[in-house]
């Protein structure tokens, strides 16, 4: 990539405000195009496998919260069929847990969008080498979040959002009403549902709300 004279990026956010502002910043700086936007990852998943006009991205800037399916899922998905795109996600949230799923998805740096336009513009230079930039406040997260993985061990390995589907599951909760909670689609409940199942060793939805009551994870009363 340290031949390309301009880096062509993909902006993900599901409010137009910010997309605008985010276009606005970068279009200022030579070396950055801004070539597609999204509003979801599911649209920003069929517009790379449909082809930018143009070329596709060399990074996506990506939000974190968004509808039917989530930046950290967007980037999972994103990143095991376009492995050479850098994605950097800007959020408003700094929750250790999230800090860690972004970054286990594939996020090259977790950006807070309280960062100046400047700091902005250096964490994606960053993440063209491949170079994780974030702050104090975030390393921190991430430390403090990879610490607390390590002590839950035991949990099978799972993924923040595979508990919040299981939970869900252990509520009785149906998967449309999961998709519905978690601002996701059903066919990536479904997903979710496969792992958990393959990963607790379980056959069925029942045994899997059995189980997360045996670990005591459902609060009751």
């Amino acid at each position: 990539m340290s031949g390309i004279n301009q880096w062509r990026i993909m902006i993900v956010d599901d409010h137009d405000m910010v997309r605008a502002g985010l276009r606005t910043y970068l279009m200022l700086e030579p070396k950055f195009d801004v070539v597609a936007e999204a509003s979801d990852g599911e649209e920003a998943l069929r517009m790379l496998q449909a082809g930018i006009p143009g070329g596709q991205p060399h990074l996506v800037l990506m939000d974190l919260m968004m509808p039917r399916m989530d930046g950290v899922e967007a980037t999972r998905v994103i990143m095991k069929e376009f492995p050479d795109l850098k994605i950097v996600m800007l959020t408003s949230f700094l929750e250790d847990e999230k800090v860690v799923a972004a970054v286990e998805a594939g996020a090259v740096s977790y950006v807070l969008k309280t960062v100046s336009a400047e700091e902005l513009i250096y964490a994606l230079s960053g993440a063209v080498k491949g170079m994780p930039v974030m702050t104090s406040d975030v390393s921190q997260a991430l430390t403090r979040g990879l610490r607390q993985r390590t002590a839950q061990g035991a949990d099978e390995g799972l993924t923040e959002r595979e508990r919040e589907v299981l939970l869900l599951i252990a509520e009785g909760r149906a998967n449309k009403e999961i998709a519905d909670e978690l601002h996701i689609s059903i066919k990536t409940v479904k997903t979710h549902v496969s792992n958990l199942l393959m990963k607790c060793e379980l056959e069925d939805r029942t045994q899997l709300a059995v189980y997360a009551h045996r670990k005591g994870w459902v609060k009751t009363g």
